[in-house]
């Protein structure tokens, strides 16, 4: 499915967010999977992860946000992806997320928005799954 390589997913902290338990619970369960996982770390800027996403040729771009800002930071970060013509990375996200806004950010490309208390098999198997669409954009666009 992956070929040679496995899902590579970058796991990002945008804005003002000091809250990385749980990134740290996700980042293992996705090793644990098989999956390769990078950590941006805690306060890193849109323009910033996208850079690293870009370098690090990921398929997945999970964002994590506890503070309310996931309306204004996720959707920079795909701005700034479109900007830059890279369609072929996904872009996931969670943290507390009321249901209003979970539709708004799926509308615009960031899917899964998960919330606190979400097993984390459904979780792995949804950045998977995006993870095989990102990969097969990338074979299409060669």
């Amino acid at each position: 499915m992956f070929g040679s390589r496995p899902p590579r997913v970058l796991l990002a902290k945008p804005g003002l967010d000091g809250h990385d338990r749980a990134i740290y619970v996700l980042a293992q369960a996705l090793r644990d999977a098989g999956m390769e996982v990078l950590y941006a770390g805690l306060f890193t800027p849109p323009e910033e992860i996208v850079e690293i996403a870009i370098a690090e040729d990921v398929d997945v771009i999970g964002l994590s946000l506890l503070n309310g800002q996931h309306m204004t930071s996720f959707p920079k970060v795909i701005r700034i992806l479109r900007e830059r013509g890279r369609d072929d990375i996904a872009v996931v996200g969670g943290g507390t997320i009321p249901p209003r806004d979970r539709r708004a950010l799926e509308e615009m490309g960031i899917t899964g928005n998960f919330g606190p208390g979400t097993p984390l098999d459904e979780i792995v198997e949804h950045i998977r799954a995006r993870a095989l669409e990102a990969r097969r954009r990338k074979i299409s666009s060669i």
